[in-house]
């Protein structure tokens, strides 16, 4: 597996590069209890990370959600890790992203029918078959300075990664088809 740090799109000025600041990996459950407590056992497995468990921002009488009631888990992935899980759920894809998948700011988000289309995993019958979204955050040096909480300041236009710029990353550096 190639390091996060030559897993970069080069340009011509230095602060131009591209690369992957985080990957996030998300099941959505619907309920709490144990089917939730078995998704997080999955994902800890799959991604070797702790997942946090999202909460729900409003009620919805008809599936029985009532708001603040925990109904899924996330991981964020960085740098090492984040390859490592990302390469194995393009394989699971079979490296390939459709075009409408990446937004304007440089985001790719696409989703694994089942977690057992993943190289390397078996299935199990007591965890079930669950499918979950792979969300992928590209960005440039420098981008740090609008998210840090001392002396934050504006970042240019320039700075932030357009979807063309995500598409070319994905095709030459990752090697996926996007259609």
């Amino acid at each position: 597996m190639p390091s996060w740090r030559e897993l970069v799109l080069v340009k011509d000025h230095p602060m131009q590069r591209i690369f992957i600041e985080k990957v996030v990996v998300n099941i959505g459950v619907g309920t709490g209890g144990e089917k939730l407590e078995k998704a997080a056992d999955l994902l800890k497995d799959l991604t070797g990370a702790e997942p946090s468990k999202r909460r729900a921002k409003r009620s919805i009488k008809d599936f029985g959600i009532r708001k603040g009631e925990p109904i899924g888990v996330a991981v964020t992935l960085r740098r090492d890790q984040a390859v490592d899980f990302l390469m194995r759920a393009l394989q699971a894809v079979n490296n390939r992203v459709k075009k409408t998948s990446f937004d304007d700011r440089g985001n790719v988000c696409f989703g694994i029918k089942e977690h057992i289309l993943l190289p390397g995993v078996k299935y199990n019958p007591a965890v079930g078959i669950w499918g979950m979204d792979v969300c992928v955050k590209l960005a440039k040096p420098g981008l740090r300075v609008q998210l840090r909480r001392r002396r934050r300041s504006k970042v240019g236009k320039r700075q932030l990664v357009t979807r063309e710029e995500a598409v070319e990353f994905f095709q030459k550096v990752l090697g996926v088809q996007v259609d």
